[in-house]
């Protein structure tokens, strides 16, 4: 599922240093106005079967850079599912394939900041 994300994104705090800004600079989020991007190539993850085998299952959310020409740039993971076992990088490998139309600001392509989120389901 893909979701835009509407408000501005505080600068965390971590042992006294600032993290780098997210978005990066010159990365809009979606707002009225602008056509947000459109999903023309998805791709799942894939379930590692360690993974698979200890019937961990959930959700991965992440936070990406939607490039100008569509691609998938930086990714980074919001909520862990497992870093052990290698989900939660099963995860950003697969948003890296994703594909898009461009979000449109004043009719020219711009990157844009959306949230996505994998599902892990053992059957």
């Amino acid at each position: 599922m893909l979701v835009a994300l509407f408000a501005n994104a505080p600068v965390a705090l971590t042992g006294g240093q600032e993290e780098p800004a997210w978005p990066p600079a010159g990365v809009f989020r979606v707002v009225q106005g602008m056509t947000p991007p459109k999903m023309i190539k998805s791709a799942r993850p894939n379930y590692a079967p360690e993974a698979m085998r200890a019937k961990i299952r959930g959700r991965v959310m992440m936070e990406m850079i939607v490039r100008a020409d569509g691609t998938v740039g930086e990714v980074r993971v919001v909520r862990s599912l497992d870093r052990k076992l290698g989900l939660d990088d099963a995860a950003v490998k697969a948003a890296k394939e994703m594909r898009f139309t461009p979000a449109m600001k004043d009719g020219v392509a711009v990157p844009v900041l959306l949230s996505s989120e994998m599902d892990f389901v053992t059957k």
